[in-house]
């Protein structure tokens, strides 16, 4: 795992202190070694922080040349299929100069050219400068793992691992993006290709984009789709399926415990991590497993099931209870997180990636199961709502829903039940587990309402547009939040929380074979049916996992910060929020917090503005 960072123009303008400068705002991603490399003619130049994982040795240092001296090539993340091609390379006629992946993805290039993406397996970010035609290739892998950056000026493009590489450029003035920042309060992360940062913009999962250095001229494209999902009408043979479900698991864990550091599992103790813990304990090597706890708040400390999974395995088992996140952790996330997040898991994430680090430097965790399985409770809902909507004529419908949205107060328990239970169909998936809807959003954003939204239709509108036009509804809800939530919610929070700490997290249910049998092969009745979630996996869990474990529940790395909001947690964020240069409407505000007192659920809204206007402050960013 790594930082990586470039410039790449039309002429000569690299600066090699420029590009030292945006590599070491991100020396927590790479602390064993750093370089930086420039074109002859100056039109291209990249940085990089190395977190050795596989060859430790100076054979590794990056950016990468080959011997040829003609590709040369700056890369984050691991190919866990490295070794299979290295051997085809062999085959080929190849020669290498040392054991890393890198070098590996140097000659796959030159092989296969551009296609070589398609063979890559693993998580990935990388920029590839080839000086025989002047392409600077810049590729993201399937499930966007591994975050990148890209701002576009008049001559040419910077790019970054994280945005704070891009800030680190003082002369370019920060701007929120308006359409951003409304997708952020709609949903709690920025998606897609749009950055919280107006100039700024993603590459999306599975993309790869060639800026040519001679004559500007940029294409971007997919090199991955998702696979079609099976008919829903197909018979298929449960047993059989669970059986192929063990051994794909099986082997993408194998394949995620390849490193020449110490490894550990991130065991919260919910169904997903508790496989991977299994797989793992099958390999015969010693597994350490790490938890954090919290002590004294009922299901929020979930230290037990974690322990009983642990001790079911033989894991060398390390718990840490949460008693050190204090409030002082939240501008210090701030920072970190670039891009605001209001996912709040953050804090428990940094807590036990910080833990683990003290022991290892590589960790595997769960993260994909909930989409690739169906294990959102919202997927329930959307069963249930399903079933209900017949008893309700069109028309009532629709006088519900406006009268739900209109006068009913935000987080009063129920409301967003309502409103799935009344929307259109597909809306109910682009509103799911919303924060601020769209009234809601117009009285915060008052103060800033003349902000141009140039022909911005809203979050939901964007949201409806990436909604599968065919397949079931769990289908539909499932691969929308594998290309919303995951990468830009669940993987971002991972990534940062833990590369704050130099810690490298792997996810073997994000595999390219997982994902290809999950989507292609696995029908929705066997990801949710009813009140049954994660059916597929429960099948597996049962062979697998302790009798007494109960796999009904879902709580995860959460925190419970509605108690905390009762303490100085509250009183920290409700100062935030009431300094006078907040660009949050005051009176919206306090009436947040004013329906928080009265036992509505407000705190993870509350928490979503907080985060923004910490983060504004760091990184001196106008409206």
């Amino acid at each position: 795992m790594c930082g990586i960072n470039g410039i790449a123009a039309t002429e000569p303008i690299v600066d090699e202190a420029m590009l030292v400068t945006m590599r070491d705002a991100m020396a927590h991603r790479g602390p064993d070694d750093a370089g930086v490399w420039r074109s002859p003619d100056a039109r291209v130049g990249f940085g990089h922080r190395r977190l050795a994982i596989i060859d430790l040795s100076p054979a590794g240092h990056q950016p990468m040349t080959e011997a040829a001296g003609e590709l040369t090539i700056t890369f984050n993340g691991e190919i866990y299929n490295y070794l299979e091609l290295r051997d085809e390379l062999l085959a080929r006629g190849h020669r290498f100069r040392s054991q890393s992946d890198t070098e590996v993805i140097l000659a796959a290039y030159r092989e296969w050219g551009e296609k070589m993406l398609e063979r890559l397996g693993g998580m990935f970010a990388l920029a590839l400068y080839d000086a025989r035609n002047g392409d600077v290739l810049l590729a993201r892998d399937r499930a966007g793992e591994k975050p990148l950056y890209i701002r576009t000026f008049d001559r040419g493009i910077a790019f970054a691992s994280e945005l704070k590489a891009l800030m680190a450029d003082r002369s370019w003035e920060r701007r929120v993006d308006p359409r951003a920042l409304e997708m952020y309060l709609a949903y709690g992360y920025v998606s897609g290709s749009l950055s919280i940062l107006q100039g700024v913009e993603k590459l999306t999962q599975a993309s790869a984009t060639v800026f040519n250095t001679r004559n500007g001229t940029r294409r971007t494209w997919r090199y991955w789709m998702l696979p079609d999902a099976p008919p829903v009408d197909a018979r298929v043979d449960e047993e059989a399926l669970v059986e192929e479900l063990d051994a794909r698991l099986q082997s993408a864990v194998e394949h995620q415990m390849i490193a020449d550091v110490p490894l550990g599992i991130l065991l919260s103790g919910g169904l997903d991590s508790s496989l991977v813990t299994a797989m793992a304990a099958r390999s015969g090597r010693k597994v350490k497993t790490f938890t954090v706890s919290f002590p004294g708040h009922g299901s929020y400390d979930e230290s037990e099931y974690a322990r009983m999974v642990a001790n079911h395995f033989g894991t060398e088992h390390v718990e840490l209870p949460a008693e050190g996140a204090t409030v002082s952790l939240l501008p210090q996330l701030a920072r970190q997180y670039d891009e605001p997040m209001a996912d709040s898991s953050m804090i428990p994430t940094y807590l036990v990636s910080r833990l683990i680090r003290q022991e290892a430097t590589v960790a595997l965790g769960g993260d994909g199961g909930d989409e690739l399985f169906g294990g959102y409770p919202h997927y329930s809902w959307i069963g249930q709502q399903d079933a209900m909507r017949r008893f309700l004529p069109p028309p009532i419908r629709g006088v519900a829903y406006a009268a739900a949205r209109h006068l009913l107060p935000l987080g009063l328990r129920g409301r967003n039940f309502l409103l799935g239970l009344t929307a259109p169909r597909a809306l109910r998936l682009a509103q799911a587990n919303g924060y601020f809807d769209e009234g809601s959003r117009r009285r915060l954003l008052a103060p800033i309402a003349s902000v141009a939204r140039n022909g911005w239709k809203g979050p939901e509108a964007w949201k409806l547009a990436q909604i599968a036009d065919s397949g079931s509804i769990i289908e539909q809800a499932t691969r929308l939040d594998f290309a919303t939530y995951l990468v830009d919610d669940i993987l971002v929070k991972v990534d940062r929380a833990s590369m704050l700490t130099s810690l490298e997290v792997r996810a073997p249910f994000l595999d390219r074979p997982m994902l290809d049998f999950a989507f292609g092969k696995v029908p929705a009745t066997l990801k949710t049916h009813g009140d049954a979630r994660k059916i597929l996996l429960r099948k597996l869990a049962a062979r697998l996992l302790p009798s007494q474990l109960d796999l009904t529940r879902k709580q995860g790395f959460s925190i419970p910060l509605h108690v905390w909001f009762k303490g100085e947690w509250g009183e920290f964020m409700t100062s935030v929020l009431e300094d006078a240069e907040t660009p949050f409407d005051r009176r919206a505000v306090q009436a947040l917090v004013a329906g928080q007192r009265r036992g509505f659920s407000n705190t993870n809204r509350i928490f979503a503005l907080t985060i923004f206007e910490l983060w504004r402050r760091e990184y001196g960013v106008s409206l």
